[in-house]
């Protein structure tokens, strides 16, 4: 089975952009050519660009996608190393949910003193101005 660039992103829901990108990146391999020097992908590009695909879904980085393929390659390996990396990135979303919480907070507070008034007396916009 072999994919043009194009199908191998409907395939996926990549642009063909990315996946040249991940190409030059390293994180896709440099797929066959055609006698025409038409790139030509095979099951190998797509089951790896859809691993990609749902690593960058789960917000993880491209380095932390690199070092991820890069364990996935050796199957006797200990997942040792995808655990670390997988809880490196669980400690930041929550880092990050912890700050939306608080912007949250912050601006429904904002919104709640709101007395729907002139832009002078908004307390929005007052938030905003520098003091």
């Amino acid at each position: 089975m072999s994919f043009s660039i194009g199908d191998l992103g409907k395939a996926t829901g990549t642009k063909v952009e990315t996946i040249r990108f991940y190409e030059k990146s390293g994180l896709l391999p440099a797929p066959a050519r055609t006698a025409g020097n038409y790139r030509t992908y095979d099951r190998e590009h797509l089951n790896r660009l859809s691993f990609i695909r749902r690593a960058r879904d789960l917000g993880f980085s491209l380095d932390q996608v690199k070092a991820l393929l890069s364990l996935s390659d050796d199957k006797d390996r200990s997942c040792l190393g995808v655990d670390e990396i997988a809880k490196a990135h669980l400690i930041e979303v929550e880092r990050k949910i912890a700050d939306l919480t608080a912007l949250h907070t912050e601006l429904s507070r904002l919104i709640t003193q709101c007395s729907c008034g002139t832009i002078a007396d908004c307390r929005i916009i007052e938030s905003l101005s520098p003091a």
